[in-house]
């Protein structure tokens, strides 16, 4: 029976009655069902294939109706053996046959299903890392796991459930339509005035245990957001902190007996569907005997007749009632398909050149230069960076520092490329950002931010993931080089220690040193360091700071600096305020100036040389850098 294939966002398919969010994700964003068709083009052959042998199997098994007619009606009464042995192997024939075509066409179609599928997974998982960081700023990340597993894994329904069944119910029901009136068309006319009202009560039933089970599902997602939120690292943590243990429970609790509820009210309607159909099957057999028996109607009926007439009236409840639904598994299968569709016809904002210009990261020197760089933010109201221009030569080690929001964040976010300027240009050693492959950007410049993310894998694979032909000498190198490889040592299991999630297990200090080991993996000759001390107490600062000052050395340096001790030694520390330079130049010559900088090294000294420019107020929220800027 034809099965509707997930909804979006992996809501089953409801039978019956076609989803509101399947409706109005078509009419947000229409399908071509030439496009599909392109999808399964490269598999024609393997479909029309598998088309063919459903259309074979349904016909092959509609001979076992006439087969058993002729043994109860010539075969037994007449003891005719011959007829008997023929009719008997051809119901086994029959059946083997169907199951072998059976076992073959679901290979087929399998097959074609995963193939599809693993292409398009692949396709918007590889266009999704092309796109730029605004849109994962601005969607949810449960979204994009949503469409990558949930709604491509209703691809696989589409093509093995919802297309297979629907030709063979087709098939089913055409060729058993034929047969009936072949066998008797009394009794063919009479099931078009049964069936109705039998399936109409049917579906009534199910309708109903739809109901509670929508009901349940929704339960079911609130307890799973309740066990996500409360255990979890980060849930726990904040549990334990606000003493919100006993609320949680209490609500946990609420929720399991509803859940309990609805599982009594869902096993009832799930008895009553059974019961529903129980009474259907054994009613229409019941109704035909009575026809058959009734010399008025029975036209001289023959026993075989009856009896082959009852079995491939049996056969045709189920299939009429999925082609009934066939409405409701096409636009389901047709919101999936816009749903990914969606994703891979999203622009690329930040991508390849047509002509990348030719760049060996061994010969670059890294000179940065900013050249009447603008940028706003989408949907800001002002600029985040007004005409910027900054000349960073290659070698020099250059502190941003300014109030939030002034920009500090955004301007390193441009040299790694994870925005384009809105006007202007950003350039090393001459050449366009916008003009290079986007790899080579990767190789030239290393980020270390504020928030370290760490896979959940060992110490060796986290560092790895910046270079993965790195061999363990280099990753040793590079802990030793951030000051961190005596503490992996020092380890249960060494480099093979699992980090655990989110790296939770180690201090912000040590997960510090590790995101910079992983970046001098990489060798870069450009070094953005995001606040990237700006979290850590004075004593594990003073440890981060001499992995930061070994992984500066002999490199181009954009520190965006949050700490005094950060910026005295610069070789050049640029002001910021609004997005535009407001001062430049060394420590002593900002102080002695007695500016904007001067301000923020007085405060910063009252506090024990500890933060630089802390006021919230002084920069509207609007033009302040996103989250997924600020940590990197």
């Amino acid at each position: 029976m034809m099965q509707p294939p997930p909804g979006p966002g992996g809501r089953p398919g409801r039978r019956g009655k076609i989803d509101k969010k399947d409706l109005e994700q078509l009419r947000e964003s229409p399908v071509s069902l030439r496009r599909i068709g392109a999808l399964f083009a490269p598999y024609r052959w393997k479909i029309a294939l598998v088309v063919a042998l459903i259309v074979a199997s349904s016909v092959i098994s509609l001979a076992t109706p006439f087969l058993v007619r002729a043994v109860i009606d010539d075969a037994i009464p007449h003891q005719n053996v011959s007829l008997l042995l023929w009719a008997v192997g051809g119901m086994l024939a029959v059946t083997v046959a169907g199951s072998l075509l059976s076992v073959v066409q679901t290979w087929i179609s399998t097959t074609v299903g995963q193939r599809v599928m693993h292409g398009l997974r692949t396709q918007v998982f590889s266009h999704l890392q092309r796109q730029s960081l605004s849109f994962f700023t601005r969607t949810r990340g449960g979204e994009i796991q949503s469409r990558l597993t949930n709604d491509i894994g209703g691809m696989q329904s589409v093509v093995t459930n919802t297309a297979t069944s629907l030709a063979a119910n087709i098939t089913t029901v055409v060729g058993t339509a034929v047969a009936m009136a072949v066998l008797s068309w009394r009794l063919a006319l009479l099931s078009l005035i049964v069936l109705p009202p039998a399936i109409w009560l049917t579906r009534r039933v199910a309708q109903m245990r739809r109901a509670v089970t929508a009901r349940q599902q929704r339960r079911l997602a609130d307890m799973q957001s309740q066990i996500d939120e409360g255990l979890s690292v980060s849930g726990i943590l904040l549990v334990k902190t606000l003493g919100t243990g006993p609320v949680l429970s209490d609500k946990f609790a609420r929720t399991s007996e509803d859940l309990a509820d609805l599982e009594v009210h869902a096993q009832l309607s799930g008895r009553w569907r059974m019961a529903t159909m129980n009474i259907v099957f054994s009613a229409i057999p019941a109704v035909l005997y009575l026809v058959a028996g009734l010399p008025a109607t029975s036209g001289g009926m023959t026993i075989g007749t009856l009896v082959a007439f009852t079995g491939l009236q049996g056969a045709l409840f189920r299939p009429l009632m999925s082609l009934l639904d066939v409405g409701v598994s096409v636009t389901s299968s047709l919101a999936l398909f816009s749903r990914i569709f969606e994703y891979l016809d999203l622009p690329v904002d930040i991508g390849d050149p047509a002509e990348p210009a030719r760049v060996d990261p061994e010969n670059v020197a890294g000179r940065v230069r900013f050249e009447k760089v603008t940028f706003r933010y989408e949907g800001a109201h002002r600029n985040a960076l007004d005409g910027i221009d900054l000349d960073v030569p290659a070698g020099a080690q250059i502190a941003l520092v300014g109030e939030t929001g002034s920009g500090k964040s955004t301007l390193g976010a441009l040299v790694a490329r994870l925005y384009d300027p809105t006007g202007g240009s950003v350039s090393i050693d001459g050449v366009d950002l916008r003009d290079m492959r986007l790899a080579d950007v990767a190789a030239l410049v290393g980020v270390v931010a504020q928030e370290t993310y760490l896979l959940h894998a060992t110490v060796r694979e986290n560092l790895r993931y910046a270079k993965p032909d790195a061999s363990d000498e280099e990753i040793e190198a590079a802990a030793r080089a951030a000051h961190i490889h005596d503490l992996i040592v020092s380890l249960p299991e060494g480099y093979d220690t699992v980090v655990g999630a989110r790296g939770h297990r180690f201090s912000g200090g040590e997960k510090q040193r590790m995101a910079i080991a992983r970046t001098l993996l990489r060798d870069p000759r450009i070094l953005v360091l995001d606040e990237a001390t700006s979290a850590l107490d004075n004593d594990t600062e003073r440890a981060v700071q001499q992995a930061l000052d070994a992984a500066r050395t002999g490199r181009t340096t954009i520190t965006i600096a949050h700490r005094l001790s950060t910026v005295r030694d610069a070789d050049e520390i640029v002001v910021l305020d609004r997005g535009r330079i407001i001062e430049r130049g060394r420590h002593d010559e900002l102080v002695a100036l007695g500016g904007r900088y001067a301000a923020l090294a007085t405060r910063a000294e009252r506090h024990g040389a500890g933060p630089l420019g802390q006021d919230e107020v002084s920069s509207p929220a609007s033009q302040r850098e996103p989250a997924a800027v600020r940590s990197g």
